[in-house]
Parts: C-alpha cells; structure tokens; sequence
C-alpha cells in the first residue's frame, strides 16, 4: 500500500485515478480546489479517502496544501493531475502548481505530470510569460514546461522515478464529450507509475502515452532549457527545487 495524492481529484481523469487507486488498496489522498468542488468527493472519502482543500491558481494555497500534507506524514507518490485548458489560470494551475509541490512536499519517491500532445505545439521559451495569470496562457506551452520539469527532476533527483503522461485527448469535462481517446486507458498509465513494481514502471525521465514510452519534444531534455526553466521558476515563486 502506497500513499498517493492525486491532485485535481474532483472529476475527470484525477477522480477515476483516485478511485481505482482506492480500489486497489493504495492510500489516496484526494484534492479538490474549494469546499463546493470537495462535496463531489465524499463518495471516495467515505471508502477512506483522505481530502485537500486549495485553489491551485493561488501560490499561498498551494504552498498550505503542501504543509497540510507533510504533517499529515511522507507521501510515497503524486499524480500531478491538475489542469486547466484556457484562460488566466494555465500557468499558475498546469505548471507553478506542480512545481511549487514538487519544491515543498518532503518524501515522494515517484512523482508523475500530466503532459498532453499539445506540448509538441509548445514555444521553448521563457520570456514574456505570464507566470501570475494576469492574462490567458497557453496551455501548449505549460504542457511544455510541465513535461520539461518532469524530466528535469528525473536528471536532478536519480532517487526519485519522475515521469510525464500524455493521457490522450479524453471525454472528460475538460475534453468535452466529443473526445475521441480511451477515458479508462487515459488514466491508467499515471496509476501504473505511480503505484507498480513492474520493472518498466521503475523507470524514471519518460514521456508515457498508453504505457508506451515516446519520445516528447526536443526542448525537454535539453538540459540547458531545464536549468533555465527551473532557475525562472525559482526566481518567480522564490523557492528553489
């Protein structure tokens, strides 16, 4: 049994995640952006879920939900589920989220991001980014630096397995109904990272599509870029990875 919090858990790919984590025995942490959206949980906190409150587009809620968890005691792993499509929240939600958690939490041995196929389309650059959404960000490019970080974090931390996942383009409330993808494949890949101990899922630094491993971007592993991105993000958010 591992502890695993799934962030983004209200619906969607983080709920079905939370759920067949449950299902199978893990101990889920669960994580909702305010009390109206945490009310759709109680069914998996009733099976012995535990719930996080914070509104990802604020930098003090997040760095709350960090130490909520860490005096709660160690996380074993975390599916940076997350996510927003459009408007000013991208990049406080898709990417300064994630990494102020993955700068904060103590413990995690396994951290997975959700990517998208959208970050092909992402620009490698850092200036005129709107990191405090103030205006609409471009969710191309935070899928971009969400997956940049994940591989960053596998080159920096060699004990930690850190992943990306591209869960495809799902019919989720964020897909819409249209969504021609797998909803039950589009989270199994993130549960599988974060929880087995298949050889293939003890690997660290991957772009993951359908439990395939593919090849992202060339920006994320270009080291140089990771160093960049992770240097603005410590300067933006003043904490250091």
């Amino acid at each position: 049994m591992r502890r695993i919090l799934v962030t983004g858990s209200a619906d969607g790919l983080g709920r079905a995640a939370a759920d067949a984590l449950l299902s199978a025995g893990h101990d889920v942490v669960v994580h909702a952006r305010n009390e109206e959206r945490a009310a759709g949980l109680d069914a998996l906190i009733d099976r012995g879920a535990h719930l996080v409150i914070g509104d990802f587009t604020e930098r003090d809620a997040v760095r709350g939900v960090a130490a909520e968890l860490d005096k709660a005691g160690p996380l074993e792993a975390v599916i940076h589920n997350a996510g927003v499509w459009s408007g000013p929240a991208v990049m406080p939600v898709n990417i300064i989220a994630p990494y102020l958690l993955t700068a904060l939490l103590r413990g995690p041995s396994r951290l997975v991001y959700l990517s998208s196929g959208s970050h092909f389309g992402g620009r490698p650059s850092l200036e005129r980014v709107d990191w405090r959404g103030v205006s609409a960000g471009s969710y191309s490019d935070s899928k971009l630096f969400v997956t940049t970080l994940a591989a960053a974090v596998a080159r920096l931390r060699p004990g930690v397995l850190s992943n990306a996942v591209d869960p495809g383009w799902v019919p989720t409330r964020m897909g819409g109904p249209s969504a021609p993808d797998d909803l039950e494949l589009g989270h199994r890949t993130q549960e599988w990272l974060a929880s087995s101990d298949e050889p293939e899922a003890l690997t660290t630094g991957g772009y993951w599509y359908h439990r395939q491993r593919l090849e992202p971007h060339r920006a994320v592993h270009d080291e140089a870029f990771q160093d960049r991105l992770l240097e603005t993000l410590a300067e933006e958010t003043g904490t250091a990875l």
